[in-house]
């Protein structure tokens, strides 16, 4: 895979960690997170336009099943803006594109 999707990939499992840990309390992730992240890297996977991907809210091909992007998007809501303070060289690459 690119190097864009191997950062996007580590992004979205930071910001599933963060959610999990800070938000909801949990130790280690569910069944159910991990299933998310596991999704998550498939459709990064998967995603047509590669290393040249926008963000998935600005991406016209919504890849993501209804039910599936409505907890990524809750969590990245919640994660992202926290991700200056927990992960903070994280969150500056990922805002730069890098």
């Amino acid at each position: 895979m690119g190097r864009r999707i191997d950062s996007e990939k580590r992004v979205v499992s930071r910001m599933i960690r963060l959610y999990c840990q800070r938000r909801l309390g949990m130790e280690s992730l569910t069944e159910e997170y991990r299933a998310l992240e596991s999704y998550a890297h498939r459709r990064l996977d998967g995603c047509k336009f590669g290393d040249a991907k926008p963000a998935c809210k600005r991406c016209k091909i919504h890849c993501y099943r209804p039910d599936m992007r409505d907890k990524i998007r809750a969590i990245m809501r919640w994660a992202g803006p926290r991700m200056i303070l927990y992960d903070p060289i994280a969150a500056i690459r990922h805002l730069l594109g890098l």
